[in-house]
């Protein structure tokens, strides 16, 4: 098993946050495991180079299978990613928040929830990056692939920078700090247009999103430091309780985050091989800078 983070090249740093490169080859194949998959704050370009994935919605027992290469929009449900063959990589591109609004000028809100196929946008030359990604086993080269593909796209973005853009980076950071009418002071714009705006550029509302960004960070807090308690956790990210946290998280994810933690996490991919989500914890890193 591979897992591994990469730091994009100083040219994409202001577009894509990290790479994550996943590796999971299976003796099993009768019972491959899943990554349960809680909402995150994020925007993502996914590849996958070698083998499929299957999408599984919990909430009405949806599969769907993810194409070789997709963009991912805002998720605010709970899904579990089965991994579909015994030999598996995927890639994951995640972006800073309004990225994927600038780059395609769909409207974020029409892809919540839901992914769509990557060539539907790129056509022809992210199909060329699938057959190159599929045709090399070399980790730094799939990357480089990847990279590569970035720049040209980024050359030719549809659409400008916004200050939404940042203050929604402010609250995946500090979710804890946020406040959605000082928020929408902070844009100069009216409540009405804030909230079309933010809706247009991340996917869901701006109390949603922030809903999302806390419940979040407490998880990653938790997935940090395990003999940190919840309560503690809670607390730190803006939760007034231990049960206001659980709401939510229920909310997401159908059970308790000590429930998600130590039954359906311990179950993922990584965790089999002893490993760790390294998004997580790269994530909760980026975080405190």
């Amino acid at each position: 098993m591979i897992g591994q983070s990469y730091l994009p090249c100083p040219a994409l740093r202001q577009y894509a946050r990290r790479y994550q490169l996943w590796h999971f080859t299976f003796s099993d194949v009768a019972n491959l495991p899943f990554k349960p998959y809680a909402p995150r704050p994020e925007q993502a370009l996914g590849f996958c180079p070698r083998g499929y994935e299957l999408v599984e919605y919990v909430a009405d027992n949806r599969i769907i299978r993810k194409p070789p290469s997709y963009i991912m929009g805002q998720f605010a449900e709970r899904t579990n990613r089965h991994i579909g063959t015994s030999d598996f990589i995927t890639i994951l591109v995640n972006f800073h928040p309004g990225i994927l609004f600038r780059v395609t000028g769909i409207p974020y809100h029409e892809l919540t929830n839901t992914f769509i196929d990557a060539e539907i946008v790129f056509g022809k030359r992210i199909r060329l990056v699938n057959e190159r990604l599929s045709s090399t086993g070399n980790y730094s080269e799939m990357i480089a692939i990847v990279e590569q593909f970035l720049l040209d796209v980024f050359q030719t973005t549809k659409n400008d920078a916004h200050p939404l853009d940042a203050l929604a980076d402010s609250i995946i950071r500090h979710p804890e700090n946020s406040r959605i009418t000082q928020l929408a002071k902070d844009s100069f714009l009216c409540t009405r247009q804030f909230e079309r705006k933010f809706k247009e550029r991340m996917g869901v509302s701006p109390k949603l999103f922030t809903r999302i960004a806390r419940a979040n960070k407490v998880f990653q807090t938790k997935y940090l430091y395990p003999d940190r308690d919840w309560l503690r956790a809670a607390l730190e990210c803006g939760y007034h309780d231990y049960q206001h946290l659980a709401k939510d998280f229920i909310d997401f994810a159908g059970v308790t985050p000590a429930e998600y933690l130590l039954q359906d996490e311990k179950n993922a991919p990584e965790r089999l091989f002893g490993a760790r989500d390294s998004s997580l914890i790269s994530e909760m890193s980026f975080s405190y800078q």
